[in-house]
């Protein structure tokens, strides 16, 4: 480090394990000083600033996390006949510091904090030059996605393969950049690492949208991206699990729930086994069972309930008849609604032999290879929402968990909106998504699959994927609960730097983890092309905007649940 005694800006006058609290010096004005190093003028004191701790061989780095004033008693005494001798009070500037790291007799800085100074410890500005040093460990593999926020001048690069292999997470209330961050994220991903696979759950259509003349726009190069509506993709019926499945057709709170889902077991691995064996197939396994991904009809299966539903024995009442009246409702109601037609009524996915050429464009090596798939859930219904994230979820997990080459292919999937189907709650609706998002937490890392999850409800997202990640990239959040939230995710340590939170600007984010040499305060570059999430400008169109609209257009598309 490059401190010097004219670097000096403050002493520590009090130590804890996670804290440390400086008086800091002030000039002839008792203002805040300025220190000049090189060419740089620092401000002491700036909230998400560096300085540096020394006394004898102990040198550690802290981050100024909170700056507040005390009354002191100094200066010259007063001598008033009869009274006892007064001071005149001033304002003294202390500052709480949090430890981050130390540098070592080599001049490496590494993370953590093995011997703590003192009281009386000199505090050291901290310049530009000192602080790049501390990031250089990661310039080689040149993952540059912002500037610290504290020195423009600064790139900050992450570690791409800690950031992606270990999960990671983007949380922030609205407005406050998290689809800009994901889109400047992976716009850096495929120009610095153009063979990656990507697969983005856009819930609310922000990375591909229709312009007023009906061509598409999108957040990335054409060239590197697939659109695909989640309709279109047709994950089908068959390829569900016996849980998803259930989920999606049977009313657990139901009396005759037991009973409906014992036979509806019986009847989806008869229909299983009956594919395998079929010489049209010709699959030939030697072991299927209720979650095997292969083809069955499913009027076939309704025409077995049904039969059951009024089957009678020796002239009786059959022991199932009548248990699947509101059973045989219910998937019948949902056969008659057309926004499940991509689900129940598949086009492309009838056999067992598509599942090759679903995958291929599930992972982007389909006829148009992309680095890139958004798959567009905007036109899904929200009730199967979670249902269609459990899908994808598995796929992308048992994709990789059977690819014998799965170190040499390795998957991100990036949860948008995240607490909208990984919850924190233990509601049925949501058991498969949740576990299956949960299963890439645990396990994907072993097999290459990485989890991005992006949310502006942190305490609302299930806690077992939050602890898995790695990473957390933590913009504007004001939320009292959202703030004590992340505080109990991330390391004790770090635990105080939460608090700048509510301060950030749009875009700026705190990153905390494995994928930063040390937590910081970082303003990301602002991707080209943006993300359809702007606000919308309601003094603008209030003022100027339309006096009329096309409302039978708006009918038609609400119909035909076209966006």
């Amino acid at each position: 480090m490059l401190e010097s005694a004219s670097t000096v800006i403050g002493y520590v006058i009090d130590v804890q394990a996670n804290v440390l609290t400086a008086s800091l010096i002030e000039d002839d004005q008792g203002c805040a000083p300025t220190v000049t190093i090189g060419d740089e003028d620092i401000l002491v004191g700036q909230i998400g600033s560096y300085v540096g701790i020394r006394q004898n061989d102990v040198n550690i780095v802290a981050i100024v996390t909170r700056m507040t004033e005390h009354e002191a008693l100094a200066g010259p005494t007063i001598e008033t006949p009869g009274e006892d001798t007064a001071r005149l009070p001033f304002a003294k500037r202390i500052g709480r510091l949090t430890p981050i790291g130390s540098i070592c007799a080599n001049g490496r800085f590494d993370r953590g904090v093995g011997r703590y100074p003192t009281t009386g410890a000199e505090v050291h500005a901290i310049g530009s030059t000192d602080i790049a040093k501390m990031f250089e460990r990661f310039q080689a593999k040149d993952f540059s996605v912002g500037t610290v926020a504290t020195h423009p001048s600064l790139k900050v690069c992450l570690d791409p393969s800690n950031l992606f292999g270990r999960h990671f997470a983007i949380l922030g209330q609205t407005g406050s950049g998290k689809s800009w961050t994901v889109a400047a994220l992976v716009q850096r991903t495929v120009a610095v690492m153009p063979r990656a696979h990507i697969i983005i759950l856009d819930l609310h259509g922000e990375y591909c949208w229709k312009r007023e003349d009906g061509s598409r726009h999108y957040a990335f190069a054409e060239t590197i991206v697939r659109h695909v509506d989640a309709r279109e993709l047709e994950i089908p019926y068959w390829l569900m699990t016996y849980a998803e499945l259930c989920e999606l057709l049977i009313e657990h709170s139901e009396r005759e729930a037991t009973n409906q889902t014992a036979f509806f077991r019986d009847c989806l691995i008869e229909g299983r086994q009956a594919e395998n064996l079929s010489t049209t197939s010709a699959l030939g396994l030697p072991r299927v069972t209720v979650d095997t991904p292969i083809y069955f009809p499913l009027d076939s299966l309704i025409d077995k309930v049904r039969a059951k539903n009024v089957e009678r024995v020796g002239g009786r009442q059959g022991p199932m008849f009548g248990d699947f009246d509101r059973f045989l409702m219910r998937i019948e109601s949902k056969l008659n609604d057309t926004r499940y037609d991509f689900l129940l009524k598949p086009t492309k996915r009838t056999s067992s032999a598509s599942l090759s050429a679903m995958l291929r464009d599930f992972v982007g090596l389909g006829s148009q290879k992309a680095a890139v798939t958004v798959i567009d859930l905007s036109s899904v219904p929200f009730d199967v929402r979670p249902t269609v994230a459990a899908q994808i979820g598995r796929l992308a997990f048992e994709f990789n968990y059977w690819n014998p080459n799965y170190r040499e292919f390795p998957i991100l999937l990036i949860c948008e909106e995240a607490h909208a189907y990984i919850p924190r709650a233990s509601e049925s609706q949501f058991a498969g998504s949740r576990k299956s998002m949960e299963r890439i937490a645990k396990e994907g890392r072993k097999y290459g699959v990485g989890l991005a999850v992006v949310s502006q409800r942190p305490h609302e997202v299930s806690e077992t994927v939050l602890a898995q990640c790695g990473t957390f990239i933590c913009l504007r959040i004001t939320n009292p609960d959202d703030q004590a939230y992340v505080r109990s995710l991330v390391p004790e340590s770090e635990g105080d730097l939460v608090s700048v939170l509510a301060g950030l600007g749009r875009g700026e984010a705190l990153v905390l983890g494995e994928a930063v040499p040390l937590p910081t305060r970082l303003q990301f570059d602002k991707p080209n092309p943006t993300p359809n999430s702007d606000d919308v400008d309601f003094y603008a169109k209030w003022k100027d905007g339309q006096t009329d609209l096309d409302v039978d257009t708006i009918v038609k598309r609400w119909r035909s649940q076209e966006r």
